[in-house]
């Protein structure tokens, strides 16, 4: 299907974007419902704008304050709830909101049972991880850098890995630190439009389940001016009238992380793409 000149619709005109890294953040509804529908968690609104959940078992705390440097989401775990956190993902305002929603999402649905279902063995392990996924969709990396990273075949979107050792409360205090970074932009590197970090002891399966939205070629429901002005020139965009039979249905279907992460079948990282193993022990 032939894209449709973005500069030639209505601000109000609903399209599908692709690629979705470059879609803009779009709606936080299915972040909101993920967490709102979560059983047993509970949620603040503070200051009129911002929220913040709590999971039953006080290990997990999310936080968006809209206001904050970051804005976006911010999710902790600490297996001590009064205690220092062991993992800090933290995804910016500008953050595509399926990549963030398919994060909470598996978090919700593996924290009962500390994400056993989702380890080896687990009735969802799917031996899949970030390397396989940036592999599978042909990002390259790019050798010598350090960070190391991959980047994607258009070159608007990169995964980085900071190599070399660094204690474990930096990256908590200061995302820019962090192991992991995705990020996405005219210059994804550089002066990306919008970042998303996750320290070193945050799960593997939350990480996969973000990298399959963020590395998925399918498109993504937008109105037209959520697209950033910047990011217009660089993606494809089609009416939702002309994409075919129920494009709403097919877009989330295909943004599903673990229906992504199933259908790539296992395959040895790199050994600098290899992720932590579990979280520290106190």
């Amino acid at each position: 299907m032939p894209s449709t000149d973005p500069h030639a619709l209505e601000p109000n005109t609903e399209v599908l974007v692709s690629p979705g890294y470059l879609a803009g953040p779009g709606p936080a509804l299915a972040v909101f419902n993920s967490l709102d529908n979560a059983t047993g968690w509970t949620k603040t609104v503070a200051f009129g704008t911002d929220t913040y959940f709590t999971s039953p078992c006080q290990r997990v705390r999310v936080a968006n304050p809209v206001e904050s440097f970051y804005g976006g989401w911010t999710i902790s775990y600490a297996e001590d709830p009064v205690g220092v956190p062991d993992w800090i993902t933290t995804f910016d305002r500008n953050t595509p909101n399926e990549i963030v929603a398919t994060f909470t999402e598996t978090l919700v649905d593996g924290l009962h049972n500390n994400f056993a279902d989702h380890l080896s063995g687990g009735r969802h392990y799917t031996g899949t991880s970030p390397a396989s996924l940036t592999a599978r969709h042909r990002w390259e990396p790019v050798h010598g850098s350090r960070p190391f990273r991959t980047v994607s075949p258009d070159g608007h979107a990169a995964y980085q890995m900071r190599v070399g050792w660094l204690h474990e409360y930096n990256e908590l205090l200061t995302p820019e630190k962090s192991t992991w970074r995705m990020s996405a932009g005219t210059d994804p590197v550089f002066t990306p439009s919008w970042k998303a970090f996750f320290s070193r002891y945050t799960p593997q399966h939350l990480i996969t389940a973000s990298t399959a939205v963020f590395t998925d070629p399918s498109p993504v429901p937008r109105v037209m001016d959520q697209i950033p002005d910047r990011h217009r020139s660089l993606v494809s965009v089609t009416r939702t009238e002309t994409a075919g039979p129920d494009p709403r249905a097919g877009a989330a279907l295909a943004r599903s992380a673990y229906a992504q992460a199933i259908r790539v079948p296992p395959t040895t990282p790199t050994t600098l793409a290899v992720h932590a193993g579990p979280r520290r022990q106190r």
